[in-house]
């Protein structure tokens, strides 16, 4: 095996949280070294146009995600069941490259509301500990929003988002969202301009008694130069956002925000096709010493180092911990052990509208999260849960997207599936429909976990990651109370007709159909390390100069997309690294 010369820190994944960790490590004078899987991919040339709005080789064919013949996970749906591989992209995407999901992403820049981040003492204080099923195990993160508040901000000027605040230093703002927790700022760029359908969606809204609001959004709405002195263009709603590179640096992603400064560092440096197997412990098991990965030649290295960041996607980050013996495997029969703990997806339904000819929207005019407006009043615990019977909650979206013809066609319902009558409805609907949609959260339970297969291995031997998983009844209860809100918006539009899709109860956990990449838990943070597997500063309890980043860490999912509070829970690791860490190495929090 070849052994590589030390280095302060070495990063394992060089997505969203690997690219801002290696800017603070490496603005705190580390030698930093990022170890990415996957290719270089950068703006100019690979995410070129026009050979980027090719929905067919990104859209379909997934020419920016992990090739799932090299490694994959197996997917059941009880601890009695046996597990089979994904092996064809559907429910979630998983990134690969330089930049990771974070080149892919739509742009959806949301906050956690205050209570996210405390919601089991939340829940307990306001409606009792008997609320909450008994299989349900939602947690505290083990810090507060207004601990949180600045390093949220400080990502969303990172990555230039346009929105309107809707709560000043306590006083709540006209236009923007009622029930967000505080914030310092206003957003760094004003909202994205609406699209038709948003229009009518928030006009519809406000007629029923709800608060819509502009979607925040990582697509810059104007010219902007964020704190690191990086520009980035203004959106011109081309549709191609979720799977593909921004070929105009309007969508925030490591490549538009923070390479630029961060390649130039000469105490960084980066390795691509580079697949690390292990994190390396000393004799005691509480000390990383670094990590094994091959490279590109598929011979194996050792990477040694005295910081180690684990900063890849949140099942990675699962497995990889896992595989190298950091902390205790979670065990759904007693519920102990914090690794693979409380893994969590998140419930969506939708609605297509269909207007008469006279109604003009337009989907191809669209940014991924940019002209899209937003009712929050049914998220976290903007309202009272007491009498629906669930935790939980979720926002309901107006607008489009894209109208991109492959994956964003829609047409009525009763329309065949292929020949004469289905081109006639496609030429029919397809300027004429719009969407509207609900983004649940899902809690966690005792028996929805991660742990390695016993029988599936990856192209280098090692055991697959399983995910146990399948639907509950408090899901099915949050999803029926937001989409029969989003149908009371839908009916005040006055559409030709609409079509629902929803979950009901009884229906499995489908793998064929996408629903968000919004996978979380695993390596969750909390205050007890008997039932966490991080302190509050993402630090390992067991093996201290192990840090992990991203979705992992969350006690459940939330009803917002996760990238904001992902890079805020980055940020404020990174401080505290900066500051505590480096100064005085060891655990941040006596356990």
């Amino acid at each position: 095996m070849k052994r590589m010369k030390p280095v302060d820190a070495v990063i394992v994944g060089f997505g969203w949280t690997g690219a801002m960790m290696g800017l603070e490590l490496a603005e705190a004078g580390l030698e930093v070294l990022a170890l990415e899987r996957g290719d270089y991919r950068d703006t100019s040339p690979d995410f070129s146009y026009p050979q980027i709005a090719d929905e067919l080789a990104y859209g379909i064919r997934g020419k920016l995600f992990q090739p799932l013949a090299r490694e994959t996970v197996t997917i059941r749906h009880a601890v009695n069941e046996t597990a089979v591989p994904y092996r064809q992209y559907g429910s979630f995407l998983l990134g690969n490259n330089v930049g990771g999901a974070g080149t892919h992403w739509n742009g959806q820049h949301y906050r956690p509301s205050p209570e996210d981040l405390e919601l089991h003492t939340h829940i307990t204080q306001r409606y009792g500990a008997k609320f909450m099923p008994a299989d349900m195990q939602i947690q505290d993160y083990g810090l507060s929003y207004d601990e949180l508040e600045p390093f949220l901000e400080k990502f969303e000027y990172v990555c230039g988002t346009s929105g309107r605040a809707g709560n000043l230093g306590g006083q709540v703002q006209i236009g923007g969202n009622p029930f967000e927790g505080p914030r310092q700022h206003e957003y760094p760029n004003p909202p994205v301009a609406d699209t038709y359908g948003a229009k009518l969606f928030a006009d519809a809204a406000r007629a029923v008694g709800f608060h819509p609001f502009p979607q925040p959004s990582s697509n810059a709405s104007r010219p902007y130069t964020n704190p690191y002195g990086v520009r980035l263009g203004p959106c011109n709603l081309c549709g191609y956002c979720e799977r593909f590179g921004c070929f105009m640096y309007s969508k925030a992603s490591p490549q538009t925000t923070i390479l630029p400064v961060l390649m130039r560092k000469p105490n960084f440096a980066l390795r691509t096709n580079s697949h690390v197997l292990k994190v390396n412990l000393d004799s005691t098991g509480k000390r990383a010493t670094g990590v094994t990965y091959v490279d590109a030649q598929g011979q194996q290295v050792e990477q040694p180092a005295e910081l180690v960041i684990v900063a890849a996607f949140q099942m990675h980050n699962v497995r990889l911990l896992l595989l190298s013996g950091i902390g205790k495997p979670y065990d759904p029969a007693s519920g102990s052990g914090v690794i693979g703990r409380n893994y969590a997806y998140q419930m969506m339904s939708g609605i297509s509208v269909f207007f008469d000819k006279d109604v003009a929207i337009n989907p191809f005019i669209a940014a991924g999260s940019g002209g899209t407006e937003i009712v929050d009043d049914f998220n976290s615990d903007h309202f009272d849960h007491g009498p629906h019977g669930f935790v939980g909650g979720g926002y309901i979206f107006g607008g489009q997207t894209g109208g991109r013809p492959i994956q964003q066609l829609m047409v009525p319902p009763g329309t065949p599936a292929w020949g004469a009558k289905w081109k006639q409805a496609a030429r029919d609907s397809y300027l004429h429909t719009a969407t509207v949609g609900t983004h649940g959260s899902v809690m966690a339970y005792r028996d929805r976990y991660l742990d390695l297969d016993p029988t599936y291995k990856d192209a280098f031997g090692q055991p697959l990651l399983r995910i146990t998983f399948d639907w509950h009844d408090n899901e099915y209860k949050m999803t029926r109370f937001l989409s029969d809100r989003a149908q009371q918006i839908v009916d005040q539009m006055k559409p030709r007709q609409s079509s629902l899709t929803i979950r009901q109860p009884g229906d499995h956990y489908d793998i064929r159909q996408y629903q968000t990449t919004h996978t979380t838990g695993g390596v969750i943070t909390g205050a007890d390390p008997a039932t966490s597997a991080l302190n509050r500063y993402l630090q390992s309890w067991d093996v201290p100069n192990v840090f992990v980043t991203g979705a992992s860490a969350f006690p459940q999912n939330i009803g917002y997309n996760p990238t904001g509070l992902i890079g805020g829970l980055t940020y404020w690791a990174a401080k505290a690294i900066r500051e505590n860490y480096l100064k005085n190495p060891g655990p941040l929090v006596q356990a």
